[in-house]
């Protein structure tokens, strides 16, 4: 195995390319001995500075508006064998890592992408590897890339891969029996050689102590329907159990890599209805359970953990593409007069389809790279670097396997996979993974959060910080959470988000005006304040202080087993309640869930005493649970409870339920006022909720009764 200081026909080239990339500071080429091991560590994104490939940031100083975000940390992607040697225009895997030293990095990024049949839904990015081509692609990919990352010399660096794009939800769902299905699908799905080869990678690069390996796993717009999503996770399951690899081998999964599906769609909920008629039903949204890739990423997480993955697993999301802003960007909901009507005059994602990812005319870049953003999301990144085309938009002869889609001609009417409508590409595109200029000059104008300085008429250099936000308050605690609210902030261009500190110490960002800290000890003071920062990166002054005091703990029982809660009803007033409930076993024994009870407490006012409840969804299937509303008495906000049993199963030491969404209403329909009720939280992410009751065998295992 070479070693960086015999590696010298690369560094006259790495001094040009790093002295090319403005990092405030010139950097000094050298040539060290290996470095210390970096510490393994739960979240690679914390604490880390990222590489910033010079090759792209080249490109992007180069035009109009980019040199705001040429200094963005991106993903390198190996998408051929040729790729990890490099070419006269192209820099080697080594030379990247060589570089990533250089600039005092300690966050590398790489897609491997090269499986053999690769991608059999989209010519576009097809690879060289025949669909048999699995020794070539063990021996020729990936045991070469394996060598370099595991060169003492890159020890001091935390390696992030994407494993496979695309791939194994292929499999899932273009593999026969749908209209987007192809024979190359079919095949692949026979022979199973895109779970081998995923299963290989995994196992391979997971053994180097360094590496986190992250599972592409497609987007909401892909996998949101149960009747795909549940078959993913037993697909990811059963690669990352493949040829040697198992889930120790998996730091986590990426949604939206190198899509444009948007990160939150701000003007509507999945939970919304029009004169009673609800937005899944939508043409866009077309039953979907989900509307935007955070409330989907964090939902699958919940779901492969309870598949058996780690329940530190992470996930990552690529908002490279997905801003949609710009002066079409929509500011509230759409019309009420349907609910096509409504959704699409709301919608921020404005694709024609959601199942159109090729050059999306009208996109904008997204969130800068941030780490930790979200429950749950280890990081926003850029997978798919702006600027690098998804695919060429007529047929251009190559060398790197590359084929002519038609989703990528804007005059294609299109197919079963995008409902047969015109595919909103842009035109002239070059070769998937080649510089396209027109692309990215699209993606800085309609940013979101805008760029400073992106080509827009008046763009200059903004030093102004936004004003501090004001009026920060607790809207409600519980055992190990407190959420908060605050009055928004203003700024001389816009406000793009919040950092929110806890005794201090920065704990979180929102892009909202809302942010819920959880795992906090009970009956203990926490001091908050908060900061509001734009895309300038300049930051307010602080807000003053809030103290906020936690819930004393609920029941202890003899097991340890936690509820948490979520709010999916944004009307107190209407007539029905609306919950997320999730049930988590934090012990290391698993739990008979036949001996469980759940109890949500609530008081139904004037109207009906007569009920019915519903389960709309849940991750362990509606089937498998009873619900029903019982009497408690008198007591305040809490006359009634909704019980909700499970008929059988277990749950596994340190798994979920996930997801389970309930509903209730009284017999005649008449309005609840849901403010005064017991169990209620404002709560619009999972928080836990010492306010619900888990009884186990009749005795109060977690919350606190009325």
């Amino acid at each position: 195995m070479s070693t960086r200081g015999t590696i010298m026909h690369g560094l006259r080239r790495r001094l040009a390319a790093t002295s090319a990339l403005a990092m405030g500071a010139a950097l000094m080429v050298a040539i060290p001995t290996p470095a210390s091991a970096a510490a393994r560590v739960d979240n690679p994104y914390v604490g880390a500075t990222a590489y910033v490939n010079p090759d792209w940031s080249a490109k992007a100083k180069a035009e109009p508006g980019g040199a705001a975000i040429a200094d963005t940390p991106a993903f390198v992607w190996m998408d051929r064998i040729a790729a990890i040697e490099g070419s006269a225009t192209a820099m080697s895997l080594r030379e990247h890592l060589d570089t990533a030293l250089d600039q005092g990095a300690d966050l590398f990024q790489v897609v491997i992408y090269d499986l053999p049949g690769r991608d059999c839904a989209a010519l576009a990015s097809n690879g060289e590897l025949g669909p048999t081509e699995l020794d070539r692609y063990k021996n020729e990919y990936i045991d070469p890339i394996s060598d370099i990352l595991a060169d003492p010399a890159y020890a001091s660096l935390r390696i992030v891969t994407i494993i496979e794009p695309d791939s194994l939800p292929n499999i899932v769902t273009n593999a026969g029996g749908t209209a987007g299905s192809t024979d190359a699908c079919a095949t692949m799905k026979a022979n199973g050689n895109y779970e081998k080869g995923v299963g290989y990678a995994l196992h391979t690069l997971g053994a180097i102590p360094n590496v986190y390996n992250y599972i592409d796993a497609a987007h909401h717009g892909w996998l949101g329907w149960d009747s795909n999503m549940g078959p993913a996770a037993t697909e990811f399951k059963k690669a990352a159990t493949s040829e040697g690899a198992t889930v120790n081998d998996v730091a986590g999964f990426i949604v939206n890599t190198a899509n444009y599906s948007a990160l939150k769609e701000p003007n509507f909920k999945i939970t919304d209805s029009v004169n009673g008629t609800t937005v899944r039903q939508s043409k866009w949204v077309d039953w979907n359970y989900y509307t935007d890739e955070l409330t989907f990423a964090q939902a699958l997480r919940t779901l492969l953990v309870s598949q058996g993955f780690n329940s530190n697993i992470g996930m990552l999301i690529d908002t490279a593409r997905n801003g949609w802003g710009g002066s079409a960007r929509p500011t509230s909901a759409g019309p009420t007069t349907s609910v096509d009507a409504y959704v699409n005059g709301g919608r921020v994602d404005r694709r024609i389809h959601a199942g159109n990812w090729c050059n999306q005319s009208g996109a904008g870049i997204g969130e800068r790279p941030t780490a930790a953003p979200e429950a749950g999301i280890d990081a926003y990144v850029w997978a798919k670097p702006p600027g690098e085309s998804d695919g060429n938009s007529a047929p251009v002869e190559n060398d790197e396997g590359k084929g002519f889609d038609r989703m990528c001609d804007p005059t294609y009417e299109g197919n079963g996979r995008n409902g047969n409508s015109m595919t909103g590409a842009l035109p002239n595109s070059p070769l998937a993974g080649h510089w396209f200029s027109a692309q990215f000059q699209e993606l800085v104008k309609n940013a979101y959060p805008p760029i400073d300085g992106g080509g827009n008429p008046g763009g200059g250099d903004d030093t102004q910080a936004p004003t501090a936000p004001t009026g920060v308050t607790a809207t409600a605690k519980t055992s190990s959470s407190v959420s908060l609210s605050w009055t928004a902030s203003t700024d001389n261009t816009a406000v793009t988000g919040y950092d929110v500190f806890r005794d201090g110490v920065k704990v979180g960002s929102s892009t909202t005006t809302s942010y819920t800290d959880s795992g906090l000890s009970a009956s203990t003071a926490y001091s908050y304040t908060v900061k509001a920062k734009d895309a300038a990166g300049n930051v307010s002054a602080a807000s003053s202080a809030l103290s906020a005091t936690t819930s004393a703990g609920g029941g202890t029982g003899t097991g340890s087993l936690k509820v948490q809660y979520k709010n999916t009803d944004s009307s107190a007033t209407d007539n029905q309640i609306r919950m997320g409930l999730q049930l988590v076993n934090t012990g290391t024994a698993a739990v008979d869930l036949s001996t469980v009870k759940l109890r949500y407490w609530f008081t139904p006012e004037a109207g009906a005493s007569t009920f019915g409840t519903s389960c709309d969804w849940a991750v362990i299937g509606c089937g498998n649970l009873t619900h029903s509303v019982k009497t408690n008495g008198s007591a305040a906000g809490a006359s009634h409870y909704l019980e909700v049993s499970f008929s059988s199963g277990t749950l596994a030491a340190g798994a979920s339920t996930g997801e389970i969404q309930m509903r209730l209403n009284k017999s005649d329909w008449s309005n609840f006022n849901e403010a005064d009720d017991y169990s209620r939280s404002t709560s619009t992410s999972y928080a836990d909720a010492s306010k619900v009751g888990l009884y186990v065998t009749g005795a109060l295992a977690w919350g606190t009764a009325p």
